[in-house]
């Protein structure tokens, strides 16, 4: 009887707490968090709310509500939250920003410094936490979160929201995660260099662990190439997140099928090809790799347009290899394509220099080879997986812009100023061509100044009668009014939706310069002037006369040489590329279809219509 009653009394095993203990032991076996001191305390039950998973104090101690019902999963997000507040720094009141400290209700006996932080602080130290969380793959957090917020760090983040507020989706909830103690406690227990520590040897781990291959149980060291990216992972950040997304294909079938002499590379599948039978050292294949890795990034294959691509990418490998050359970056195989003279200028500058001799560029060689580029617009068939990334242009530029702070803040040396400005440049997508145009007329077509005056009455005097109000006009037809020219191409080439679609702009634009009117000139065999027409009639009443062959220059003479043209006035011209070479004297600009092209090197800006 008494064994019966015995079995009866007995409790079973609480699942919550082994929940919660292997949570913790999740996060105790990543070596990030290895050196982080504290450790994980059961709270009373009245000391943390039933909405409170659990908070970090000062010393690192992690305190878990015994009423909380989570998955390993859960809690282990959880832990590494706080955890994380730790290591970036929260706890350390030296980093919180004065104003962001408040007198706290929810100061206990155990702190030493009753002020704690805003919670536009909190909520901006949790947003970045929880960023930088989603790239550690650990665990899974216990709510849907909302998408990363902009800013590179806490402070950012909390001085931009302390005017702005606090968007509702990063909102923190009002008992705080983390409480900061005094200098004297921060200063006893450094919990950023723990974790930088952590940071390190977890690196050092992951590099030892890929530095094997295991194949049939038995550990082969890596190849050259791949020793070659991992050092850019480990020892160069401006490429570092470029080289962990890459994929090294060493088929020597694959390279003798499509004519690759050392390395090719294709930006979609984020592949790297080289021919492993090539005997370069490996401080060549980090040239090699890093000259692959910037084509992709910088996103040359898009960049060519209407250019000749094999030329195009002639340039661009000057570019990169002079760039490669000045920072020093592992040592430049022989017979690659290097001019110190090029240097400082841009792949479209090089490739205008380059142009002029064709026959001779015909036999310059890439990485690919002798007349072959290494920029690849597809990705090549072999035995491996296809690719992996879905938004490229995310992708690459992310990897760059995050390289760039990291070789910057890490102090590993200057970089050339072409690069830093194509890197930054990534950030700011271009504009659109209606854009660009707009700020084409901003620049080159003033706008008409209107003031006010009393010789006309306003339309609000009747509210007020005793009050005169002025009334805004605009100048005198005596005035000189602001124009323009247009040359408008309507040859047979040009399809009428092309030309409706550049008009229409014109005069959108020109209306909102308060341009009354522009000076028309029709192009094809020969040249048609249709005089100063309304803006409104230019988009919507025009009648286009010709629609035979395509010569622009008589129009552009045409409106040279007008006595009633004013010599100031802009000059734009419309046209499908395919037309004979023009030399302008004036301010002029032309707007032609995506992915043409102009028989000559212009000298104004051009802008492509999509």
């Amino acid at each position: 009887m008494a064994g019966r009653a015995t079995r009866k009394r007995r409790v079973g095993a609480d699942p919550w707490l082994e929940n919660r203990r292997a949570g913790w032991a999740l996060v105790q076996g990543n070596p990030i968090f290895r050196r982080l001191r504290g450790g994980c305390l059961e709270a009373a039950a009245e000391v943390l709310p039933a909405q409170v998973w659990a908070i970090v104090d000062p010393v690192g101690t992690v305190m878990c509500n015994p009423k909380a019902r989570g998955t390993a999963e859960e809690w282990a997000w959880v832990f590494a939250h706080l955890l994380l507040h730790a290591g970036f720094g929260h706890l350390d009141p030296r980093e919180v920003p004065p104003r962001t400290l408040e007198e706290n209700s929810y100061a206990r006996s155990w702190l030493t410094a009753p002020n704690q932080p805003h919670p536009v602080y909190r909520a901006a130290c949790c947003a970045v936490i929880d960023k930088y969380l989603s790239t550690l793959k650990i665990g899974r957090p216990p709510v849907a979160l909302p998408p990363p917020p902009g800013g590179s760090d806490e402070h950012s983040l909390a001085e931009r929201w302390w005017y702005t507020g606090v968007p509702d989706a990063y909102r923190c909830p009002e008992y705080p995660d983390f409480f900061i103690g005094s200098a004297a406690t921060a200063k006893n227990i450094d919990h950023r260099t723990h974790f930088a520590i952590g940071i390190g040897e977890a690196a050092r781990d992951a590099l030892e662990s890929a530095g094997r291959d295991v194949t049939r149980g038995k550990q082969q060291t890596m190849r050259v190439w791949d020793r070659a990216l991992n050092w850019f992972v480990s020892s160069y950040p401006l490429l570092g997140a470029l080289a962990a997304g890459m994929t090294i294909v060493a088929d020597p079938d694959v390279a003798r099928g499509w004519d690759i002499s050392i390395a090719a590379v294709n930006a979609e599948v984020a592949e790297i090809y080289i021919n492993p039978l090539v005997g370069l050292t490996e401080e060549e294949w980090r040239f090699v790799l890093a000259h692959e890795m910037l084509h992709a990034a910088l996103r040359h294959a898009e960049r060519a347009g209407w250019r000749d691509h094999y030329l195009f990418n002639v340039a661009c490998d000057y570019v990169v290899n002079g760039w490669l050359v000045e920072m020093g970056v592992g040592e430049l195989p022989s017979g690659l394509l290097y001019d110190p003279q090029l240097k400082g200028l841009s792949a479209e500058q090089v490739y205008d220099r380059i142009t002029g001799d064709l026959r001779r560029l015909r036999k310059l060689a890439t990485l690919r080879g002798r007349g072959r580029g290494d920029i690849l617009g597809e990705p090549l068939p072999h035995g491996g997986a296809p690719g992996r990334y879905l938004d490229l242009d995310g992708y690459y530029r992310n990897a760059l812009g995050t390289g760039l702070v990291y070789h910057q803040s890490s102090g590993r040396g200057l970089l050339p100023a072409g690069l830093e400005q194509e890197i930054r440049a990534l950030d700011q997508p271009p504009l659109p061509w209606d854009a660009q145009l707009a700020q084409w007329f901003d620049e080159h077509v003033p706008a008409v100044e209107k003031h006010r005056s009393y010789a006309r009455a306003s339309r609000r005097q009747s509210s007020t009668p005793d009050i005169p109000r002025p009334a805004w006009t605009r100048p005198e037809e005596s005035v000189r009014l602001p124009t323009f020219g247009v040359v408008l191409d309507t040859s047979g080439s040009m399809s009428v939706e092309l030309m409706g679609k550049g008009l229409g702009a014109i005069a959108a634009y020109a209306r909102a310069r308060d341009v009354p009117r522009a000076r028309v000139v029709f192009c094809d065999a020969a040249a048609h002037d249709a005089g100063y027409l309304p803006v409104d009639d230019i988009a919507s009443r025009v009648r286009v006369r010709g629609r035979g062959g395509t010569v622009l220059q008589p129009g552009i003479r045409m409106l040279e040489r007008a006595d009633d043209f004013p010599a100031d006035a802009p000059v734009l011209v419309i046209t499908d590329g395919m037309c004979d070479v023009v030399r302008i004297r004036r301010e002029h600009a032309f707007l032609i279809p995506a992915g043409a092209g102009l028989p000559f090197r212009p000298h104004g800006p051009v802008f492509r219509m999509r």
